[in-house]
């Protein structure tokens, strides 16, 4: 393949969306996130709020009860079929968008599972984010206008969520485990500038085709 593709995972309030963006203006590449949910609207037909609530609002005691049936990622259900809006559907039409997008562009792709869905590509890098607690609470805090307490509840609910949904679709892989991704950063340390730096120095020396003149 001539393109490449960037998957970033990301604890809550560590800038894995702000590197997204910082990796997209230098290497001149979309970066998609909720784009994602236009596309696959557009491609379905569906209202985009369904996959919103596909993605923000999956049940976590479903998750767990489903745990041992993992979705076959390749089947799209036909609108006529009445399970063509639940849930495993929506995000197997996702995973389509997503596939289609690593095999004909290079791009930047933001949570989603995409580094699982993108398993066995070739051209992908899968990069996860994270920082210590206490830097978090005091960055969603300001972003956010709240007190640490309610910082930390709202850290531990979104992480919570990522990861159970990352486990759910990826048939019970752990979202934060080192062995999923090629790379992972530690923006506390790095700053979010120096981590898209490391980003971009590893896929060039991943992919130097791609950016040979």
């Amino acid at each position: 393949m001539n393109n490449y593709v960037i998957t970033i995972a990301r604890e809550f309030g560590t800038g894995g969306k702000e590197i997204g963006g910082m990796l997209s203006k230098e290497l001149g590449i979309p970066c998609y996130e909720s784009e994602i949910l236009d596309m696959a609207s557009e491609f379905s037909g569906l209202n985009r709020k369904l996959f919103e609530k596909q993605n923000d609002k999956l049940a976590f005691p479903a998750i767990l009860a489903r745990l041992r049936a993992k979705p076959d990622k390749e089947l799209i259900l036909e609108p006529s079929d009445h399970e063509f809006v639940a849930h495993d559907n929506l995000f197997n039409i996702q995973c389509h968008i997503i596939k289609q997008l690593a095999l004909n562009s290079s791009c930047i792709i933001i949570g989603k599972c995409a580094n699982d869905v993108l398993r066995g590509f070739g051209n992908v890098i899968s990069v996860f984010i994270h920082a210590p607690q206490e830097a978090r609470v005091e960055t969603v805090g300001e972003r956010l206008g709240i007190a640490p307490d309610e910082a930390n509840r709202t850290i531990y609910r979104t992480d919570r969520y990522r990861s159970q949904y990352y486990k759910y679709y990826s048939g019970g892989k752990v979202w934060n485990d080192p062995k999923e991704y090629d790379l992972m950063i530690n923006t506390e340390r790095t700053g979010k500038k120096h981590a898209a730096a490391i980003i971009l120095a590893y896929v060039k020396s991943r992919f130097p085709k791609c950016f040979s003149d």
